[in-house]
């Protein structure tokens, strides 16, 4: 099977890129796509960069340019509530893209796509049983996704009361366009940051977070 990757930013990057693997890499415009074989599967991996922007740009040239099957994200999330913890996994189940709202002229809610009966992009049901049956104790998650670092408890209570558990800056931008184009969507998230925290840990906590993550994705690769 052909499977996209999409990483934000070179320390998650790193978690694949010394997994042992033999990686190639292809430029495309500006970007690098490392090219490599897992567990039987043809991967092509691009670093998007932060937000929903470049997230967007990376994910549709990767569906374009490799023709993969199916995309999967992994990386570090910030938490919304004070019970979670540093390295807690989760698989998203849905995302809020908390900055879109076009409710002023349209017959929808606040951050509701016109094409989703609510508020949420949905990721592909398949693909997160498939991963809770082989790692029983992953989370389903719904997350907040927009173009902020979220570091105030003020904003963490916000986007906890739009139903959400953890923030990022990528996953709404990969799951929209991966429906767009009929192409099956997993996320892997791994908190680095927690509601009480101000933004300082995830330096220190970014590497083995990405590192779990992606740990995550390979058993999922291993059961496809």
């Amino acid at each position: 099977m052909k499977i996209g990757m999409i990483i934000a930013i070179e320390r998650e990057m790193m978690a694949f890129l010394n997994s042992g693997s033999e990686i190639r890499t292809e430029q495309v415009g500006r970007r690098t796509v490392y090219c490599t074989e897992m567990k039987g599967h043809e991967i092509y991996a691009v670093m998007s960069g932060y937000g929903e922007i470049d997230a967007a740009a990376a994910t549709q040239m990767l569906i374009l340019w490799s023709g993969c099957e199916v995309i999967m994200n992994f990386g570090v999330t910030g938490a919304l509530e004070p019970a979670l913890k540093v390295e807690d996994l989760f698989v998203v189940s849905k995302v809020c893209h908390y900055d879109y709202d076009v409710s002023p002229i349209d017959p929808v809610r606040k951050h509701q796509y016109l094409e989703y009966p609510d508020e949420f992009i949905p990721l592909d049901q398949e693909l997160i049983r498939l991963a809770k049956e082989k790692m029983p104790s992953l989370q389903e998650t719904t997350v907040a996704s927009g173009d902020r670092f979220i570091d105030r408890k003020a904003d963490k209570e916000a986007l906890k009361a739009l139903g959400c558990q953890l923030c990022d800056m990528e996953i709404a931008a990969i799951a929209r366009i991966c429906e767009r184009n009929g192409v099956k969507c997993l996320s892997i998230k791994c908190i680095s940051d927690t509601y009480d925290g101000d933004g300082s840990e995830f330096e220190r906590n970014v590497k083995n977070s990405a590192q779990k993550a992606f740990q995550a994705i390979s058993q999922v690769l291993e059961a496809l």
